[in-house]
């Protein structure tokens, strides 16, 4: 559970009456997002409030009334997306920076530029993203903030959205020092192992990751593996 002082308000207004619950604010994007999370894991207090700064819980026969249950989990869902989202000023500039830094490091990630075939470096995302004034939503879903950062970011650099495909070949004392990297960039499509005793794998990454990955596997090998781009 968070604590007090990091939570966030989420506040709706129903059937007359203002029903509040105090939350982590990480939860707010995994609703946004769709995902199933137990919400009662991420509030700070296990209880819907007319007034939550003060203390003031709901009442019991208020909360059935507008909501049907007494599901704390059930209520606080439907107050979060039917509701809004009340920040101090210092929770929303920490809420922003955390975003933002969420937003670049998706498009470095998944992202290269078409004519070099490379990921652009985050520092010059960000600064690109901040020539086109783009505004973050410390509220809005990372996905959706995507979409709207590359619209803006395609008259000022060349990048393109997508995936890579890499052929990896790493020798037998190698493989299991590198499959933790293996699993974590990417989804091994073929593997097999060839008559030398070599480990050969095509994997399926974000088109950002490959020089990290590069680099990871060759610092874990001492150069000895094998990387090839495919497309």
């Amino acid at each position: 559970m968070v604590n007090l002082e990091n939570a966030v308000v989420a506040r709706l207004e129903a059937h007359g009456d203002t029903f509040e619950v105090l939350l982590d604010p990480v939860v707010i994007d995994f609703i946004k997002q769709g995902k199933d999370v137990n919400l009662v894991d991420y509030m700070a207090v296990e209880d819907v409030f007319s007034n939550a700064r003060k203390g003031t819980k709901s009442a019991e026969d208020k909360l059935k009334n507008a909501f049907g249950t007494d599901d704390i989990g059930k209520i606080a869902e439907k107050i979060i997306t039917k509701g809004e989202i009340q920040v101090t000023a210092e929770q929303r500039k920490s809420m922003l920076y955390a975003k933002k830094r969420k937003i670049v490091a998706y498009i470095a990630t998944n992202t290269i530029n078409p004519q070099t075939r490379l990921p652009h470096p985050p520092t010059r995302i960000e600064l690109a993203l901040e020539e086109c004034k783009f505004r973050v939503d410390p509220i809005k879903s990372v996905d959706k903030q995507v979409k709207e950062a590359l619209r803006l970011l395609e008259p000022l650099l060349p990048i393109k959205l997508g995936r890579s495909k890499i052929a990896i070949k790493l020798k037998y004392d190698d493989y299991g020092k590198c499959y933790d990297e293996l699993k974590q960039f990417g989804t091994v499509e073929k593997e097999e192992w060839s008559a030398d005793g070599s480990w050969v794998g095509i994997l399926d990454v974000p088109a950002g990751v490959i020089v990290d990955l590069t680099t990871r596997l060759n610092n874990k090998t001492r150069g000895r593996a094998d990387i090839k781009l495919i497309s």
